[in-house]
């Protein structure tokens, strides 16, 4: 598998290299989203004192990274290190005007089992290496912990980072170059089901078709991904069937926290602390209508994550035919229904080839806000909603997104036209319509009258 994407990340860690200065930088992101790969490339140009951390207690993590440091300086007396302050203090004795990289993968594992790790680091940093061509990498899965109690106010480490990196998911566009063969639709479809999680996209060959990718990787009984979702929550939290049952709970529907609360039986100040923890996992996201106040009163919880959203919609909700139909025949079933489930993954698509275009300066404008939106129509006199809204003053974006197989229609088209006339103090409006099957002749006129992009799938990817 070639190395794809990921060149700023890679960018960043060259010139924290290339500066004279100590540098300590705090990696972080969710787990299979790729910073060891980063890391290992990075390294592969450069001499590295790379330490990969594992979930054992402290004395044989530090007994490894003696072991990592003897072959890092070529040195084969067999010293042993009694502590981690020894251990530093003997890179520090050993660094001479070159710089010396170290990069402590999975660093979690060990500030969890010796908290002290932490303190030992500033005194070490505050003390030698500041004046020292040092380049400390700090890289962790946990994103709480690597957010709170590394560079959080009260942690021993607060100031001392010169630079932060969390690791994100891949757009879809850089997600497509994983399978060169796929068609367009094909493309998002897989974005759809795995979202940019380059782990999940290795598991995908794009010599099958998505029906045996998703038979073969995620539906069979011994399929890789099988019970990924649970597998991430057990890794992660201290009460897996509590977090499960909420991300149950909000796939079904249940999207404000109150509602949340009562379907898992807990008190609503309880469950914000879960949800608290998924949206640092960045498994969940809390939403407000763009151009609105965050409230709980408006604001909503959705999945953020891609496979989850599908593995709660198809596998865990349906567990009893997954159980009874072999998994070639429940792939079938999934394929007829993705592209119902594709809904919200191609309105995330769709926004990200706004920002794109917003950012390559080919938008009528740059939005002081970009979002969903959700409110009620005063003339309808009933709910209503934007895909996407795009506002700047008197300047608005408004954004339809279809993946259906039918063709747009005018009634389609006039329904976005009255939700834009709720923004009455809306001036200058412009209208972009994304859609999977393209549009009828009656949408072709129509549109004329406005000032409106018709685009499809290759759209998207030109």
């Amino acid at each position: 598998m070639n190395f794809i994407g990921r060149d700023a990340e890679l960018n960043q860690l060259e010139n924290l290299y290339k500066s004279p200065n100590f540098e300590f930088l705090v990696m972080y992101g969710r787990r299979r989203i790729g910073k060891t790969t980063i890391l290992k490339k990075f390294a592969f140009n450069h001499k590295v004192l790379f330490f990969s951390a594992e979930e054992k207690n402290s004395a044989l993590n530090l007994s490894d990274f003696g072991e990592q440091i003897l072959s890092y300086y070529g040195e084969t007396s067999g010293i042993k290190f009694p502590s981690w302050k020894s251990a530093f203090e003997y890179i520090s004795d050993h660094s001479k005007d070159d710089k010396t990289v170290i990069i402590i993968d999975e660093f979690p594992f060990i500030a969890k089992e010796e908290p002290s790790i932490k303190s030992i680091l500033q005194h070490i940093i505050d003390h030698k290496w500041q004046e020292q061509n040092i380049m400390l990498v700090l890289c962790g899965s946990s994103v709480s912990f690597m957010v709170n109690e590394v560079m959080g106010y009260k942690s021993p480490l607060y100031g001392r980072k010169t630079s932060a990196m969390e690791i994100k998911p891949f757009d879809y566009t850089i997600t497509a170059q994983y399978f060169p063969n796929y068609s367009p639709i094909e493309r998002l479809i897989v974005y759809g089901i795995l979202g940019g999680i380059p782990y999940y996209l290795q598991q995908f060959s794009d010599r099958l078709s998505i029906q045996e990718n998703i038979s073969n990787v995620i539906v069979s009984s011994h399929a890789n991904l099988r019970d990924e979702p649970l597998t991430l929550l057990r890794a992660e939290l201290r009460e897996p069937m509590i977090y499960n049952s909420i991300i149950e709970a909000i796939a079904t529907g249940a999207t404000k926290s109150g509602e949340i609360a009562s379907k898992i039986n807990d008190t609503a100040s309880k469950c914000s602390v879960y949800l608290s923890n998924l949206r640092e996992m960045r498994l969940i996201e809390r939403i407000t209508p763009c151009g609105e106040k965050e409230s709980g009163k408006i604001s909503i919880y959705r999945l953020a994550d891609n496979f989850f959203a599908f593995w709660y919609k198809f596998l865990f909700s349906q567990k009893t035919k997954l159980e009874l139909m072999e998994s070639f025949d429940f792939s079938s079933l999934i394929v007829k229904n993705i592209s119902d489930f594709m809904g919200i993954a191609f309105e995330k698509i769709c926004e990200q080839y706004i920002i794109k275009q917003a950012k390559i300066g080919n938008l009528p404008f740059i939005p002081s806000a970009l979002g969903k939106w959700w409110g009620n129509n005063p003339k309808l006199k009933k709910q209503d909603d934007i895909d996407i809204l795009g506002i700047d003053g008197k300047q608005g974006i408004f954004c339809e997104c279809k993946f259906k197989e039918e063709l747009f229609s005018l009634s389609d088209f006039n329904d976005l036209i009255a939700a834009s006339d709720i923004f009455t103090n809306v001036t200058e409006r412009y209208y972009y319509v994304f859609v999977k099957s393209g549009y009828t002749q009656a949408v072709l006129d129509e549109s004329k009258k406005y000032n409106v992009k018709l685009l499809t799938v290759n759209d998207l990817f030109n």
